[in-house]
């Protein structure tokens, strides 16, 4: 949970919780006086701190999913080369500096805070893989430091005046999804954008991720299906690769009352530009999967921003 202490055993109840100090769990730790008298479930002041620093960003927008290998941090990378910065929140997979051929670059100290990395002038990254010695090191943390790290990255990180702020996060309704939602209680998140594949299994866990955000009152913007057929790019036929056996998220979608934002097709090129560290929509602008990606961010997504988001 996002209100745990960062000295808190595993099991912590968390401070605003009413067992907070009080369950087996709190024995030993050296917040559980003041947990149990309550004093402890005063707002994190970092909250507050948190607004202050992102007045300069007019929108954040989470990119989620309850499926891993999806393709969220591809979407997010893409959505941030028309959309100005990229937060990456997944602790323990930072892929983003390899997708944004970044690898290697490092964080430097300013006066106004922690300076993120600079893809282009107007693309600014943060992720902590910037804070590892090398790309295999693995984060072997807990939630309490996962939840400092990320509370870390809002409140220190000076991106400037930006119109979009987009949020990648791992798969999973868990620790660093709760975070952001706390951290950015008083920022306020404009919306997320739910990604999946079209077969079922995908789709099990997305449901999960979108009564996840009616729970914690996120604003669904809408949803994208990746991965949705193959187009060949020699004679431009097209195949179900992950076929939608249960309608996909066509019909998910029209059973949720959620707009489907578009259908991204598999295209082996984006994978090979992610490891490239270049922009897809650049290599191959006039690729099917590049069109529906343009065609998302311009026609879609910008529409849902300007109205009242659901």
């Amino acid at each position: 949970m996002a209100d745990v202490p960062s000295d808190a055993p595993e099991h912590c109840p968390g401070t605003s919780s009413d067992q907070a100090g009080k369950t087996s769990a709190c024995q030993g730790c050296p917040n559980q006086t003041i947990c149990a008298s309550g004093a402890a479930k005063a707002p994190d002041p970092a909250i507050e701190e948190i607004r202050q620093k992102l007045t300069s960003v007019k929108h954040k927008i989470l990119v989620l999913s309850g499926k891993g290998g999806v393709g969220k941090s591809t979407f997010s990378a893409h959505l941030s080369h028309a959309l100005v910065a990229l937060l990456d929140v997944d602790i323990c997979g930072p892929s983003i500096p390899k997708i944004m051929g970044l690898e290697g670059e490092q964080v430097h100290q300013s006066g106004s805070g922690w300076s993120p990395v600079y893809v282009e002038d107007n693309l600014a990254v943060m992720s902590i893989g910037f804070l590892l010695s090398s790309p295999d090191d693995a984060v072997i943390w807990r939630g309490p430091k996962k939840n400092g790290m990320i509370k870390q990255f809002l409140r220190d990180v000076d991106w400037g005046e930006v119109d979009y702020l987009i949020v990648d996060t791992p798969p999973g309704t868990s620790d660093e999804h709760l975070s952001i939602v706390q951290y950015l209680s008083s920022a306020g998140i404009d919306g997320a954008v739910i990604i999946t594949t079209p077969q079922e299994v995908s789709l099990q866990d997305v449901r999960k991720e979108i009564r996840f955000c009616i729970k914690v009152k996120i604003p669904i913007i809408g949803v994208i299906e990746n991965m949705s057929g193959f187009v060949c790019p020699k004679c431009k036929n097209t195949s179900q690769i992950f076929p939608p056996t249960t309608g996909g998220a066509q019909r998910m979608c029209e059973e949720l009352n959620l707009p489907l934002l578009g259908s991204v097709p598999l295209d082996p090129r984006i994978g090979k530009s992610c490891d490239e560290g270049k922009s897809f929509l650049t290599e191959v602008p006039d690729s099917p999967a590049a069109v529906a990606y343009q065609n998302i961010v311009q026609s879609k997504l910008s529409k849902s921003q300007q109205a009242s988001l659901y």
